[in-house]
């Protein structure tokens, strides 16, 4: 499973005009699933949003988590992470895992992470979304739980 994680001021995914989820300040994440990805792998992912330490503490050292300082998670799929561009001009998704599997394991994300004390908000699986962001820092990270 791969992720790329954004600390943000607030963030806002759309879909045809309407708001589907929208957060403060907290995690824009944006989340793909592999073929070979297992649930210890979501378990991987979900352990690393929720404990990241990337918020500033009092000294403005990145010593705190988003549950430290209880912002808010917003979850977009996005397959393309697992998208291969390094042959010709048009990337391949072949290490994508199937939209079946990959929805349920995205879901198991969700739940995961909204498990752990956190307000989840998501996109909606396989539709075309426009996602807005006020990054802070910028202070992003990709995890891969390869």
């Amino acid at each position: 499973m791969r992720a790329v994680i954004q600390r943000v001021l607030q963030a806002r995914v759309e879909i045809q005009g309407r708001t589907a989820g929208e957060i403060g300040r907290g995690l824009l994440v944006y989340a793909s699933v592999g073929k070979a990805d297992t649930p210890q792998d979501v378990q991987y992912i979900a352990d690393k949003i929720t404990g990241l330490r990337i918020f500033a503490d009092e000294a403005g050292k990145m010593n705190l988590s988003v549950k430290d300082v209880k912002g808010n998670v917003l979850l977009v799929s996005n397959f393309t992470l697992h998208g291969d561009c390094r042959k010709g001009r048009r990337p391949g998704f072949d290490a994508a895992a199937e939209p079946e599997t990959a929805e349920q394991l995205y879901e198991r994300l969700t739940e995961l992470v909204a498990g752990s004390g956190i307000d989840v908000q998501k996109g909606v699986f396989g539709a075309h979304m426009h996602v807005s962001s006020v990054n802070d820092g910028p202070v992003t990270f990709i995890l891969d739980s390869a």
